[in-house]
């Protein structure tokens, strides 16, 4: 199976407890909605909650970078795009972009996964069938523009 060029996920409401005082959503909450919405497209890959069940394997998370755009109040509506950028056979790299129900964007997330066998753990080549899932999806996102704010850097911009 190959993931939709770009992949979304269903829509997921913002949560009263996630409201901070500013009356948007806390900054730790995009993350939160991030992985849920990742964990839709992580089910489509072979990775989804039995993965580990059943082939004693998993995903861990090896650094993973927000960029906040517009902020999201109580009730706001948002879905996430997941796109594969590059792969090899114990990772790959994502980016991913939460939108609003209308349309704008929220926040992006650009993220390492390792494939890891948790008993060590250590990071651990996929099996083939998965390998090949992740493959084909990175072949079929190879095909869209390169999103924007991949590979951003942090830091002060001086204006000239």
């Amino acid at each position: 199976m190959t993931l939709a060029a770009p992949f979304r996920s269903g829509f997921h409401p913002v949560e009263e407890g996630w409201i901070d005082y500013n009356g948007h959503m806390n900054m730790g909450y995009y993350a939160v909605l991030m992985d849920r919405c990742a964990d839709e497209a992580f089910a489509a890959l072979g990775f989804g909650p039995d993965y580990i069940a059943t082939r004693g394997l998993t995903t861990f998370s090896a650094e993973f970078h927000i960029r906040y755009l517009r902020e999201v109040r109580l009730g706001d509506r948002l879905s996430g795009t997941f796109h594969v950028l590059d792969h090899d056979d114990k990772s790959f790299h994502t980016f991913q972009e939460l939108r609003h129900e209308d349309g704008w964007i929220a926040a992006t997330g650009e993220g390492l996964a390792l494939h890891v066998d948790p008993s060590g753990p250590r990071v651990v080549p996929m099996p083939e069938d998965i390998a090949a899932r992740v493959a084909a999806t990175a072949r079929a996102h190879a095909a869209l523009p390169r999103p924007e704010g991949v590979g951003s850097r942090i830091g002060i911009r001086r204006r000239r």
